[in-house]
């Protein structure tokens, strides 16, 4: 970028650039205004905000722990209002939390657009820079003369080009910006009214579609909403079709009581003296999974860009956990990643990680368009190797699957967004068969590390055509799966049960465990290349695999 292109200094908050190719007039953002903008500085802001959330849970404690102390040692018409004031006023403090969740929530989104906007804004000044012109500090599109031009090209129509780009990114902002000082004088507003409100009538009947739940959420004021989620997070936090972001509000105010669970059947499992070894090994798992947590939590609470948005969470068995980095309703493109055997709270974090550097590499690639990422754990991922030789629990994971989906689809605000669903190992096989037997509401399939997913052509999936995507590394342990009819045929053939296995090896290279590889010739799908980095490395930054994956997600 040449000097003169780059603003030379920030303007003054509220300054207007002018772009003099366009007649409709001066945008609504400035160009140095939009140049100097600080992304990070808005989710710093937010996350601020969030924060307070754990002071007014201690406040909130702490009323509760002194009327209970007055309970015990005073008596009478005066204890017992003394007692329904303090009640209200610990009411008053929880209905608080939301508010300051969602402050949180509309700085980071605010954070996520105007990143986007300047993600547009460099593409316009690099699409200046390759037709030889020049934009000036204040947005001005002119004819550079220290640069030449590409032979023929007029300076009508290039200048008119970058124009169009620059408002074009201009306007994304002034968009942001406006949805986000609307939203912020409704909190604003709530506030000055107090944050009591009646409950709202009526509940979604049992098993309501996505669609009907976002009708009835819809429904509500957003009182009603703020009633709902501080007074029954556990309905909201679960309900596929409410919008991300109060699910998001609702789950995190439960991660405390969730954490608290983990410990109290820690004092448990610690209060068994001596510990069998049963006992030991439950102890083992809830200190993974409290580890698990805790790196979540920090997650969750810190300013990262994009921020964590927390749509379930069940510490109970292995652990269950849906997070997604940006909010799925407000994004151009998602991605639901479903990981695969051994799975658990435990290794949420890692899984995440993957994840984001999926969602990394679409930002990288397209900086103008919002990509969030889900970590979609919600289903019992097989431990051992004879669960992950059956199919059972991979079935048993399809309605919820189809039912998230189907929630994405329906709280999606805007025009609809690409969706992606990502399956790995055992979790390719959750995604093959969710599609097969419910359907999802998916524009495109990808599949990495495939033991099969349970239809022996990409057709069976329900996806448009060639929107099935596989990729297989070439040391991947899993191209050595084969049927299991095969292998036991071979062992009743063979000498012996290590020579019958590696029978299979080089035979019916097309056919894995669980149906033909989606990533071989035959199936019907497209494929993608992987480097050496086994089963478990397509997202390393190396790995050609990232690339594919991110540019799949993108739709190119």
């Amino acid at each position: 970028m040449t000097a003169p292109t780059r603003p030379r200094a920030a303007g003054p908050v509220g300054a207007r650039g002018r772009v003099t190719a366009d007649p409709a007039g001066p945008p609504a953002v400035g160009y140095a205004q939009l140049w100097a903008a600080d992304p990070g500085a808005w989710r710093v802001a937010g996350a601020a905000w969030a924060r307070l959330t754990t002071l007014v849970e201690t406040r909130a404690g702490e009323l509760g722990t002194g009327a209970r102390a007055l309970r015990v040692a005073w008596s009478g018409r005066a204890a017992t209002a003394a007692d329904g004031r303090l009640a209200e006023l610990r009411g008053e403090l929880t209905s608080i939390a939301p508010a300051l969740i969602e402050a949180d929530q509309v700085l980071a989104e605010f954070a996520g657009r105007l990143s986007a906007a300047k993600g547009r804004l460099a593409e316009a000044v690099a699409l200046a820079e390759a037709a030889g012109l020049l934009v000036d500090r204040h947005g001005r599109v002119g004819a550079d003369p220290a640069r030449s031009r590409p032979p023929g090209e007029r300076d009508g129509p290039a200048t008119a080009r970058v124009a169009a780009a620059l408002r074009a990114a201009l306007e994304l902002a002034g968009a942001a910006d406006r949805a986000a000082t609307a939203r912020l004088d409704e909190l604003a507003s709530a506030a000055a009214g107090g944050w009591q409100a009646p409950p709202p009538p009526g509940r979604p009947a049992p098993g309501a579609t996505p669609v009907a739940v976002r009708a009835w959420w819809a429904g509500l004021t957003p009182a009603q909403r703020r009633w709902l989620v501080g007074h029954e997070p556990t309905l909201v936090g679960r309900l596929d079709g409410v919008p991300v972001a109060a699910r998001d509000q609702a789950n995190r105010l439960l991660l405390g009581a969730r954490r608290e669970e983990l410990l109290a059947e820690r004092r448990r499992l610690l209060s068994r003296v001596p510990p069998g070894p049963v006992a030991a090994l439950r102890l083992r798992g809830v200190e993974a999974r409290l580890a698990g947590l805790d790196a979540l939590g920090d997650r969750l609470a810190g300013p990262q860009v994009p921020r964590a948005y927390l749509l379930g969470l069940d510490p109970t068995g292995e652990g269950r956990v849906v997070v997604s980095l940006g909010d799925p309703d407000q994004a151009d493109r998602v991605v639901t990643y479903v990981p695969g055997m051994t799975s658990g709270l435990d290794d949420a974090p890692g899984e995440l990680t993957r994840v984001g550097r999926v969602q990394g590499r679409c930002a990288t690639l397209d900086p103008g368009e919002q990509t969030a990422a889900v970590l979609w754990l919600d289903y019992d991922a097989p431990d051992f190797l004879h669960e992950a030789a059956s199919a059972g629990q991979a079935r048993d994971a399809g309605p919820a699957l189809h039912r998230f989906q189907e929630g994405l689809r329906a709280s999606h605000e805007g025009p609809a967004a690409r969706q992606t669903v990502l399956g790995h190992s055992y979790g390719s096989l959750v995604v093959g068969m969710a599609a097969r037997d419910h359907g999802l509401a998916a524009d495109a399939l990808v599949f990495v590390g495939s033991p099969g997913v349970g239809v022996a052509h990409a057709a069976e999936l329900g996806v448009p055509s060639g929107q099935v995507w596989a990729s297989s590394a070439p040391d991947d342990v899993i191209r050595l799966t084969r049927p299991p009819d095969d292998l036991a045929r071979r062992l009743l053939l063979g000498p012996s049960p290590v020579a019958a296995a590696l029978s299979l090896v080089g035979h019916g290279e097309h056919e894995l465990w669980f149906g033909r590889d989606p990533a071989g010739p035959g199936f019907g799908g497209r494929t993608f290349p992987s480097g050496r980095h086994g089963h478990v490395g397509y997202w390393e930054p190396d790995n050609p695999a990232l690339d594919g994956m991110a540019r799949i997600v993108l739709g190119r």
